[in-house]
């Protein structure tokens, strides 16, 4: 069969055949890695002639229109534009008490102290706004022990207590406290910028309204053992200052405040990985040891503190006293703490409020619950002192 490899060729790959090789150059290396030192040539490529002033219009033109029509979709389903409850929103909250206000009236707790309680009837009745730190979805024991660990803070303090966060030690937004000790100029700034120039135009910064968010709430297939489950979804109004309220949307739209109920009845049938009644206990107990002891540190310094249970209704409130009844939580944490309450079922005023998805009070019945609150405070605890 001839060879494809002429007689040449073969002279060349034969070292006996040819010269010798350690004379022969080696063809230069193909990348800049292999030739260190050696200036490499300026790529050019020529960019082709385009209106770019048009294209430019045209991209703006283009955002411009898609960030209108996301602001008017969520404004015609009832969203209205307003603060986000972010952690920078919190801090500056928090510093006015470091500021010159350490003997405020300050509110701590979960998403009913948070949303029930109104600053501005509070400042109508008292002549001075309250200080809001209360946080949704989560315990207020670690602002309790903050708190108590500030000389600065001397005033008088409200405590939230929502049963199946506070006695069930869940502590969701705990970051806020290193967050406020840590925040940078930069994230102040940035907290400024969007508070005054962003968050009070549109409506679509709320996070509930993100694309993101809109993506993962469609009804995709579950996923073979991890069926899907509804996320919290918007139900509050925030002002600058943190005073805030029901989202009107879940008063006025049944679908909207059937689909809060549902959200709020996944977590009322008992789960697998729920705690033991035993572990359960043993959580309750170490919640209630950490609170009297922050609030014997508040009473050392002259701070009155008041624990406030708000009202519930319907398998919500069956829900709070099936998990953690009265008689072993509530009663055990004034007894231990040496603190008095307010619980709503013992005034008749606080009861017959109107809680739309069974957690928190319409923003009417949320007013007329401010002023009752406030008359109960200073009529039977705090009557000895001046309104703050």
């Amino acid at each position: 069969m001839p060879s494809s490899i002429s007689s040449s060729d073969a002279a060349g790959m034969n070292p006996s055949a040819s010269d010798d090789l350690s004379n022969v150059t080696p063809p230069l290396p193909q990348t800049a890695a292999d030739r260190p030192g050696v200036a490499q040539p300026i790529p050019l490529r020529p960019v082709p002639l385009q209106p770019w002033n048009r294209i430019f219009i045209a991209t703006l033109v283009l955002f411009v229109a898609l960030m209108a029509a996301w602001e008017w979709h969520w404004r015609a389903s009832g969203a209205t534009a307003g603060i986000r409850n972010s952690d920078g929103l919190w801090a500056i909250q928090r510093r006015r008490i470091d500021n010159g206000e350490g003997d405020a009236t300050v509110l701590i707790g979960s998403s009913r102290m948070f949303f029930d309680l109104q600053l501005p009837v509070w400042e109508r009745l008292s002549g001075r706004r309250p200080i809001q730190l209360a946080f949704e979805g989560t315990s207020p024991l670690m602002f309790l022990e903050d708190l108590a660990a500030d000389p600065q803070f001397r005033g008088r303090l409200l405590v939230g207590i929502s049963p199946q966060l506070f006695f069930s030690g869940n502590a969701r937004r705990h970051d806020a406290l290193g967050y406020a000790r840590k925040e940078s100029p930069s994230q102040r700034v940035g907290q400024w910028l969007s508070m005054y120039l962003i968050e009070p135009y549109f409506a679509f910064y709320d996070p509930d309204f993100a694309l993101a968010t809109v993506l993962k709430r469609q009804p995709w297939p579950d996923r073979p053992g991890k069926p899907t489950t509804l996320d919290v979804r918007k139900i509050s109004v925030t002002d600058a200052d943190r005073n805030t309220y029901m989202w009107g949307k879940v008063e006025t739209d049944p679908a909207y405040r059937d689909l809060v109920r549902r959200i709020w009845s996944q977590k009322f049938n008992p789960a697998a990985d729920d705690p033991t009644p035993a572990q359960s206990s043993k959580v309750r107990d170490e919640q209630i040891d950490r609170a009297a002891k922050a609030v014997a540190t508040l009473r050392e310094r002259g701070v009155k503190v008041l624990f406030v249970r708000a009202p519930s209704a319907g398998p919500y409130l069956d829900f709070d006293n099936r998990l953690f009844p009265r008689a072993s939580s509530w009663d055990v944490l004034l007894a231990r703490s040496g603190e008095p309450g307010i619980h709503f079922e013992d005034y008749p005023e606080l009861q017959g409020l109107e809680s739309p998805e069974w957690s928190h009070l319409s923003h009417a019945d949320a007013i007329r619950y401010t002023e009752t609150l406030y008359g109960i405070v200073f009529r039977d605890f705090w009557s000895d002192a001046a309104p703050r």
